[in-house]
């Protein structure tokens, strides 16, 4: 089996990258392989430019760089998102890499009578977000709730693709890097294991 693990930090020594490496060490013991997609080290442009609503409107086909990220999700039998949270989601470069990557005509099929279709129901999702406030703040104003409705179902319900796992490795301010990078080992272990379900919420 094959890990696509995606990573949206622009600081290759950060504790998204710590998290990222040791995923992938664990899907390597597992038997499994992978590929990180440093998505800010490689220079991936988020910005949605009108090629891009061209490419939803189905008039062109994708760019260079969008064709290839979706290469690598064809490659993989599961997609692994790293990212830190930013204003309680998903940072703009990861956002803006769903908005150009996941397009209509591969990702889902809709348009002037055509019935939605879901393209990506065979793509198992796991999710690990990193954030410096406490669990009790999260649920208190419903953050954590918004992150699931937007991220979870939002993207990846409406193309088909699973979300198997919704990790939240928080308080990293305070807790010190240690324990997340044993968690993420141990995600990245169990990653392919039948009824994997370790996350705070799946």
């Amino acid at each position: 089996m094959h890990a696509l693990i995606v990573v949206a930090h622009p600081d290759p020594k950060s504790l998204s990258h710590g998290i990222a490496a040791q995923l992938a060490a664990g899907v390597e013991m597992a038997g499994h392989t992978f590929e990180i997609a440093d998505i800010a080290g490689e220079g991936f442009d988020p910005r949605y430019t009108a090629t891009d609503l061209a490419v939803h409107r189905r008039e062109v086909a994708p760019a260079a760089d969008v064709a290839a990220e979706q290469a690598r999700i064809d490659r993989a039998d599961t997609l692994v998102l790293v990212y830190p949270v930013y204003w309680w989601s998903m940072p703009a470069l990861l956002k803006g890499w769903i908005d150009r990557v996941f397009a209509n005509g591969w990702a889902y099929d809709e348009g002037a009578g055509i019935r939605p279709v879901k393209r990506l129901r065979h793509l198992k999702v796991h999710l690990v977000a990193i954030g410096g406030a406490t669990m009790r703040t999260y649920a208190r104003h419903g953050y954590f709730g918004a992150m699931k409705t937007q991220i979870d179902h939002g993207i990846f319900d409406y193309v088909g693709a699973p979300v198997v796992t919704s990790e939240l490795l928080l308080d990293t301010e305070t807790l010190g890097a240690a324990e997340h990078l044993e968690a993420a080992h141990a995600i990245g272990h169990n990653l392919f294991a039948a009824g994997h379900s370790r996350g705070v919420a799946a």
